[in-house]
Parts: C-alpha cells; sequence; structure tokens
C-alpha cells in the first residue's frame, strides 16, 4: 500500500505547491482512493507533478464537512466521471469557526438538501455523492466508520468550532467525521481527516498498525499546555501503532511529539509517499 500526501500545510518538495488542507492519493492492490481533495484545486496540479493520474481514481473519501478537506470535490467530479464520492450523511451541515467564519462545503455541489441539512434527496442529488450512516464497507478490507455511537473518553473540545443545528449554532459534535480503515497483508492502515472527535480514543477504538492523519494539537501551546501534550504522547506511545501526521497537527506541536515519541512518529508533508 502507497499513500501520498497531494496537499497539505508544509512540503520539503521544490515543485509542489502548499495550502492548509489535506489531501491523500492511496493506492491498494485493488483501488486508487483519493482521501480529501484540500480546499481548492491545488491537489489536481500537484498530482500531475507526481505523476498521478486522478482519472483514474475509482473511490474518493471526504473525511468530514470541512472547506479545507473538501474544497476540491467539485474539481475533482469534473476531472473523473467514475468514481463514488462516500461522506457523512452529516457532512453538509452548516459548518462555523471560532470567528463565525462558514468553513462548511459548497452547497451547489447537492441539487436538494432537506432543512435539517441531514440528508440528500437521492432523486435529485448527484448520484455519484453517497451519504455514509455509521458503518460502511466498501468492499473487503475497506471500511468506513463514523464512531459516533462510541464513548468518547478522551475529548479535548472544540476549540470554538460550531455547527448550525435547527437554526441555532451550538458546539461541533464532528457527527460528520468519519474513517477509513484499509485492511491487506494482514496490516490495519487507518486515515484520518483530522480527528476531531479525539486522536486518543481514535487510536483506542481501531487499534491500528499504522495511522495516517490529523491530530488536531494546533491550539495547544507546547508551552502553556505541555501536560496535556506529554499525556497524549504517552497515550499514544501505549500502542504499537506507527504514526504518520500532519496537517492540524501543528509544527511546533509535532517537534514536541517527535521530541518524546521519536521514531513512533513521523510528518507527512506534501508531496511526500509512506508506503506501509
Amino acid at each position: 500500500m502507497k499513500i501520498t500526501a497531494l496537499v497539505e500545510n508544509t512540503t520539503t518538495h521544490n515543485d509542489i505547491e502548499t495550502e492548509h488542507g489535506l489531501s491523500l492519493y492511496i493506492e491498494t492492490g485493488n483501488h486508487k482512493i483519493l482521501f480529501d481533495t484540500g480546499q481548492s484545486d491545488m491537489f489536481v496540479r500537484n498530482a500531475n507533478k507526481l505523476g498521478i493520474d486522478l482519472k483514474d481514481v475509482d473511490i474518493c473519501v471526504l473525511s468530514h464537512g470541512h472547506y479545507d478537506h473538501g474544497g476540491g470535490l467539485k474539481k475533482f467530479m469534473e476531472l473523473n466521471s467514475k468514481a463514488k464520492i462516500y461522506m457523512n450523511e452529516h457532512a453538509f451541515e452548516e459548518h462555523y469557526n471560532g470567528a463565525g467564519k462558514y468553513i462548511g462545503l459548497d452547497k451547489c455541489l447537492m441539487n436538494s438538501v432537506e432543512n435539517d441539512g441531514k440528508y440528500i434527496d437521492e432523486t435529485k442529488a448527484d448520484s455519484r455523492l453517497v451519504m455514509v450512516g455509521d458503518i460502511l464497507m466498501l468492499d473487503e478490507g475497506l471500511t468506513l466508520y463514523s464512531c459516533n455511537e462510541r464513548l468518547r473518553e478522551n475529548d479535548l473540545g472544540a476549540f470554538g468550532l460550531t455547527v448550525m443545528d435547527n437554526g441555532v449554532l451550538k458546539e461541533d459534535d464532528f457527527r460528520h467525521e468519519q474513517y477509513l480503515v484499509l485492511e491487506e497483508n494482514g496490516r490495519r492502515v487507518l486515515i484520518s481527516g483530522c480527528s476531531h472527535k479525539g486522536i486518543i480514543d481514535i487510536v483506542n477504538w481501531f487499534e491500528p498498525d499504522v495511522l495516517v492523519g490529523g491530530f488536531h494539537f494546533m491550539k495547544l501551546s507546547p508551552n502553556e499546555d505541555i501536560d496535556v501534550l506529554m499525556e497524549a504522547s504517552a497515550r499514544l506511545m501505549a500502542h504499537k501503532t506507527k504514526y504518520y501526521t500532519c496537517h492540524c497537527t501543528g509544527c511546533e506541536q509535532y517537534d514536541f511529539l517527535k521530541s518524546v515519541m521519536d521514531e513512533q512518529v513521523e510528518y507527512l508533508c506534501a508531496g511526500d509517499v509512506v508506503e506501509v
């Protein structure tokens, strides 16, 4: 299995562009998967530079309903006419950041949404958009989970992120977030966009051999929140998981994790390739 970062906040490659967002291209023995699309069409330009033809993608997964992960969906749909796009049934709800800025998906992607924003009228919506509930097996060894019914014991909070619920802005519970589990050659690989529901709980739920994704530590100060980061490092190290983190983890926060976790954690920049 090979995982290539098409979009990430940083890069060490001179010809690769960056933006605040995430897009991963995953090649398994049977599938070519696009996981998230960043916030623009940058993922396409970077894919071209990396020799990746996105027209060959047969499965597209959206991790959650934020613009920096799904902003390129329209471009992908124009470029690729065959891949189904799997998103959580709550992905098109209205999401806002702490300053009140809309950070949700472009609703022009769908032709009809019920007033509560929870599901698509399937008779009118683009048939390529597949709304996912709690669990959906896409193929053998390829499953999506939302974990909305699971107990969250290590929740760091929403960091000001909100969702519109029946006309009222409420703290986001991230019910729109889902995780991709790939099982191949006896190994379990977990792909997470931002781990909003809590990276510690996510690792506890799945016990993956490899985890790729953001930890959403970027709002934690390596100075003021050192106890939180130290505890998180210890909890992550208690598993045999190899971590490739990125995007919303934060660079300073990653540096702290690296100083504690050593070879158990690595950073995945735009243009980087991981083979697992």
